[in-house]
């Protein structure tokens, strides 16, 4: 009897993220990785065009990491965080703290993106209630997506993640996310729901909404939305888990800013997808918010993993990396060379919009399509057959590729967004 192959037993017991079992292909089977490639059983290669889910940003086994990761465990692997502490810890805070906006200060430890926004979700609304206060509204960006867990969902805008579970949610008013011409606009959809509603806080994507399909805002209209919002104690929480290390250009999209979130949430590429790990980092502010005789107004939120040793050990390698020349290099390349794959295609007659920031590029097609139908899987399948993985949002075809991809594959990943225009 031939053996089966792991798509085969995936199917009898597994139950994947974002999948109709009913209708979808089975999984792909990966056997092997490294840099901006995957194996499979069959030997075929695939370039990895999306750093699987923006994580893998210094390549997939990157043995910078691995020794690094290694020589942590052989020296600690686990110890728990409530009450105990750790040189990874301690150092990766160090540093972080050192690249992160002039005004973050302390940070707190998840284990993923979503709990990284639970994490500050929860942290706005014990401020104001710490203060005395009872605010219990959160304002957020139209399209917006922070993670599936119930205070991500509550901030997040896009029904196929959220549809059956809205009556459930917490209190959420949103505004469009502002363009150079609609900021005044903007504003003033503000101001009505602060004059409404006791607002909490404010949480966005910085410059860059990943799940709407790489959407970008404008940084002048961000700036003044902040503005506004502090002005009245309506703390801002950036959701950089998305953008952050790099992606946009800078380290930090926030970076760009004029006036700084309160709130900073970190994942996906902090370890390089080399360990499930997130951050929530906070001002001075928040974090003295939480100081009292009285126990009840510390921050009683825990994580059993909280600041593992291990995915330490992994951010502390990838800060090296991020930082190192031969990295700031392949960004560089990276975002040329998206400027001008967009400059050659923008007017194409299947191209809605093209539109590129640091090493990520975003294309919308002309035609209408759902979030995860059909014609989305179509396109899906396109790429996978000839050995690019690439994920579109609906009828957004999104590029963010590992730091490391070299330059022909890059090039093949343009090769076939081209063969798709010319055959779709």
């Amino acid at each position: 009897m031939k053996a089966q192959n792991l798509s085969e037993r995936d199917k009898k017991h597994l139950w994947h993220p974002l999948t109709q079992h009913k209708t979808a292909a089975l999984p792909l089977g990966i056997v092997k990785a490294k840099g901006a490639l995957f194996w499979d059983e069959e030997g075929q290669e695939y370039i990895d065009g999306i750093a699987s889910w923006y994580t893998a940003m210094y390549g997939h086994c990157n043995e910078y990491i691995i020794n690094a990761v290694t020589a942590q465990m052989e020296q600690l692997d686990f110890v728990i965080f409530s009450g105990f502490t750790h040189e990874p810890a301690v150092q990766l805070s160090e540093r972080l703290l050192k690249i992160l906006p002039s005004n973050q200060e302390k940070l707190f430890f998840n284990d993923n993106g979503s709990t990284a926004v639970e994490a500050g979700i929860k942290m706005a609304l014990q401020y104001h209630h710490n203060k005395g206060e009872k605010r219990d509204v959160l304002i957020a960006f139209e399209d917006g997506f922070h993670g599936d867990t119930f205070g991500a969902m509550s901030a997040s805008g896009i029904s196929s993640y959220n549809g059956p579970f809205d009556e459930f949610l917490l209190k959420a008013k949103r505004i469009p996310t502002p363009q150079e011409d609609t900021i005044e606009e903007v504003l003033s959809q503000l101001e009505t729901i602060v004059r409404n509603h006791k607002c909490a806080a404010f949480i966005f994507e910085p410059l860059a909404q990943g799940a709407a399909g790489m959407k970008f805002h404008s940084e002048k209209g961000l700036d003044a939305v902040i503005e506004k919002c502090q002005e009245l104690d309506i703390l801002c929480i950036a959701d950089e888990i998305m953008t952050g290390f790099g992606k946009t250009g800078k380290n930090f999209a926030s970076e760009n800013l004029e006036h700084q979130p309160d709130i900073i949430c970190l994942s996906k590429a902090l370890t390089a997808g080399m360990f499930p790990l997130s951050i929530t980092s906070c001002s001075k502010n928040v974090y003295e918010a939480f100081l009292s005789e009285d126990v009840h107004k510390g921050f009683f939120h825990a994580h059993t993993f909280s600041a593992h040793p291990i995915g330490c050990a992994a951010a502390l390698a990838g800060l090296d990396l991020l930082e190192s020349p031969e990295i700031l290099e392949r960004r560089t390349y990276i975002k040329n060379a998206h400027e001008h794959f967009v400059s050659e295609i923008k007017d194409h007659p299947k191209v809605g919009n093209a539109r590129c920031m640091g090493v990520i590029m975003a294309i919308d097609l002309n035609v209408e399509m759902e979030r995860y139908g059909n014609l989305r899987d179509e396109l899906y399948q396109f790429f996978i057959k000839r050995g690019v993985i690439l994920r579109p949002l609906g009828n957004t075809v999104y590029v963010l590729p590992p730091y490391v991809i070299t330059n022909e594959q890059l090039h093949n990943i343009y090769e076939v967004i081209i063969e798709l225009l010319e055959t779709f």
